[in-house]
C-alpha cells in the first residue's frame, strides 16, 4: 500500500467509529508510525509503506475506533508548547488545564517564589511554570509512583532540573509554606456517565468516589496550613462545580474567592487567598 491509500483506508475506519477527528487522528498516528512530518504524508502520498508499518498502523487505527486515545498510542502531547510524554499511568493534559498556569502567572508575579503542584500527573502544570518562572522553586507531588516516573523523564527531557517530585497525596509531602498551591484534582463522580468515555485513562486521576467534591474539599481544607500570608490557590474544577468549590474556599478562610471560565465559557477553575 503506499502512503495515500493506506491513509485513506484509517479515515474510513475512524469515520465508521464516529470519530469526529477522523482526519487529524489518521494524519498524526500515520506520520508518528512512519517518523515524518505531517506535511510530507501529503506531499508523498505515492511513497510505499512497508507491511510492518502498515500492520503497526492498523492496529492503532483499530484501537483508536475502540476508544483509546491517541496520546497513549503516540506517547506524547503537546501542552503549553511542551511536548509531553504520556503513558497510562497518567492522565492525558487537556488545554482547559492552561488556565490554571495562566493564573498562576498571573497571581504570583514575583520572580522567585514556592510553589506546589498537587496531583501533578504527567508534570504538565508543574514543568509550564517552570518554563515560565526558571527562579520559582516547584515542588510537585502525586499519590501513584508511575505518574511520577513520567513527571521525572518529563522533566528530565524539558531540561527543569529545579523541579522536585515528591510523592504522597496532596499536601502530606509537603513542609514549609508556598506562596501557591494549583491541582487538577479528580472531580467527576464515580457515577458519572461521562466516565465511559474516559475508561482508558487513570480512574485515580478521574474520580475521587462517589462524591466528585470530595478531592476538591479535602484540598481547600488543607490548603491554609500549607500558605504563606497572601498566598493563593488554585483549583480545577467540573463546569458546574463552581459555586460549590467558591462555598468550600469561602468556608476555609480564603478571601478574593473567584471563578474563571474557560474557552467554552465554563467555570473551569477557582482561586482563593490566604
Amino acid at each position: 500500500m503506499t502512503v495515500g491509500s493506506l491513509l485513506g483506508r484509517g479515515r474510513e475506519l475512524l469515520r465508521s467509529a464516529s470519530n469526529a477527528a477522523a482526519e487529524l487522528e489518521a494524519e498524526v498516528l500515520l506520520a508518528h508510525i512512519l517518523g515524518v512530518p505531517r506535511a510530507r504524508l501529503r506531499s508523498h502520498p505515492q511513497a510505499p509503506v512497508t507491511a510492518a508499518c502498515q500492520a503497526r498502523y492498523l492496529d492503532g487505527i483499530a484501537r483508536c475506533a475502540g476508544g483509546e486515545p491517541l496520546a497513549y498510542l503516540t506517547g506524547k502531547r503537546e501542552f503549553w508548547s511542551l511536548d509531553l510524554t504520556v503513558t497510562p499511568a497518567v492522565l492525558i493534559p487537556r488545554p482547559e488545564t492552561e488556565l490554571l498556569v495562566e493564573r498562576a502567572l498571573v497571581l504570583g508575579t514575583a520572580a522567585e517564589a514556592r510553589v506546589a503542584d498537587l496531583g501533578t500527573g504527567s508534570g504538565a502544570v508543574a514543568l509550564a511554570l517552570a518554563r515560565e518562572r526558571p527562579r520559582w522553586q516547584i515542588v510537585a507531588t502525586d499519590v501513584s509512583a508511575a505518574a511520577l516516573a513520567v513527571a521525572r523523564a518529563n522533566a528530565a527531557g524539558l531540561g527543569a532540573a529545579r523541579v522536585e517530585f515528591l510523592e504522597g497525596s496532596w499536601c502530606a509531602p509537603l513542609t514549609g509554606r508556598f506562596d501557591l498551591l494549583v491541582s487538577n484534582p479528580p472531580y467527576v463522580a464515580a457515577g458519572d456517565p461521562a466516565l465511559a468515555a474516559l475508561r482508558f485513562e487513570p480512574q485515580l486521576a478521574l474520580t475521587p468516589g462517589p462524591d466528585g467534591l470530595a478531592a476538591l474539599r479535602t484540598l481547600a481544607r488543607a490548603a491554609p496550613a500549607h500558605l504563606a500570608p497572601g498566598g493563593w490557590l488554585l483549583l480545577e474544577h467540573g463546569a458546574t462545580q463552581g459555586a460549590a468549590v467558591r462555598a468550600e474556599l469561602v468556608a476555609a478562610g480564603l478571601a478574593h474567592v473567584r471563578s474563571h471560565r474557560d474557552l467554552a465559557g465554563h467555570e473551569r477553575m477557582t482561586e482563593g487567598q490566604r
